[in-house]
């Protein structure tokens, strides 16, 4: 039930670093080490993704052109115009702070390994589903600022998109392009030490969550969120996910695309990465409101996995009955 519940453990540990950060705050000289502890692991974290990536998977899966379109079309567009209908809509749902990281879950690009697996566990496009989602971060990097600067502006603390470009650009590309250039050299030692590797991801997420809530909790976060904000958060990012998944299948649907296909539009194009948002947010809303602004994502995410795992489980068992049924 508990594995059902919580697809993911990594929430657990989530939860922790945000007690952590209520409880414990990180203050003075220890904030500015958490700062720049911060920093490193966002480097680290962003030159093994492109260590990672193998060059000839993504070239093979980009020949398909008309299915990614309408992938990086769901992610990019789809669901920036449902956030900013949303927003307009029903500006006073939500404090604005919450309202941008909720529009921050819109502009965001999608994951590549829990994407992948769960179009593999539906027994989808798995190539093309690896080169749209590679795609995707890719894109994200310069894609995700402009989003971000030219809807979220009405509800505050979205950086300008130039300025925003520039310092995801410093912090995030320039990693990715040194460890994808060094990738001959270096990816045998990546291959040996994949759990290694694989840590850099989670604990990026966690130190720049503690910075950033710790900040948020020092400027009194709690006080300024009630329960009832965060019930209606959560209700928030479950209709967003419903009109994603709606999206997607319709648009797989009336694109005439195969049974693998839709099965890769469906979770490539509504699913937003949390290894890539954080420090993306760490970047793009330094200060307090960070922390506060994460809050949508990290909910987002924990939806997401558990809905997936559901869908990819049913679609599943679906392909296995065919293929008895066939046989």
């Amino acid at each position: 039930m508990l594995k059902r519940l919580l697809p993911d453990p990594f929430l657990l540990f989530l939860i922790g670093t945000v007690l952590l950060a209520t409880f414990l705050p990180a203050r003075g000289a220890f904030a500015t080490f958490v700062g720049w502890l911060s920093l490193v692991t966002i480097l680290m974290l962003f030159f093994f993704h492109g260590a990672k990536l193998a060059r000839e998977q993504v070239l093979a899966g980009l020949l398909d052109w008309r299915l990614h379109l309408v992938i990086l079309a769901c992610t990019f567009v789809m669901f920036p115009l449902v956030g900013l209908v949303g927003s307009r809509l029903f500006p006073g749902l939500l404090p604005p702070a919450l309202w941008t990281g909720l529009l921050f879950v819109c502009a965001l690009p999608s994951t590549v390994q829990s994407a992948i697996a769960f179009v593999s566990m539906a027994r989808g496009n798995v190539p093309s589903a690896i080169a749209s989602a590679s795609a995707s971060q890719m894109l994200g990097i310069v894609l995700t600022p402009i989003i971000m600067g030219l809807i979220a502006n009405t509800h505050g603390g979205a950086t300008g998109s130039l300025s925003g470009i520039a310092a995801i650009a410093a912090q995030i590309l320039l990693p990715f392009l040194a460890g994808h250039l060094l990738r001959p050299w270096i990816k045998d030692w990546v291959t040996r030490n994949k759990t290694l590797v694989g840590l850099t991801d989670r604990s990026t997420i966690l130190v720049a969550v503690y910075g950033a809530f710790s900040a948020a909790v020092l400027e009194g976060l709690w006080h300024k969120l009630s329960p009832g904000n965060m019930v209606l958060l959560l209700v928030a990012d479950a209709v967003l996910l419903a009109i994603g998944l709606a999206g997607t299948w319709t648009a797989g649907r009336l694109g005439g695309f195969n049974r693998a296909d839709r099965i890769a539009i469906l979770f490539c194009g509504t699913k937003k990465s949390l290894v890539q948002g954080v420090p993306m947010a760490k970047i793009l809303f330094p200060g307090p409101q960070g922390g506060v602004i994460l809050l949508p994502i990290m909910l987002f995410h924990q939806i997401q996995l558990m809905a997936c795992a559901f869908i990819a489980r049913r679609y599943a068992a679906m392909a296995d009955a065919e293929s008895q049924a066939t046989s």
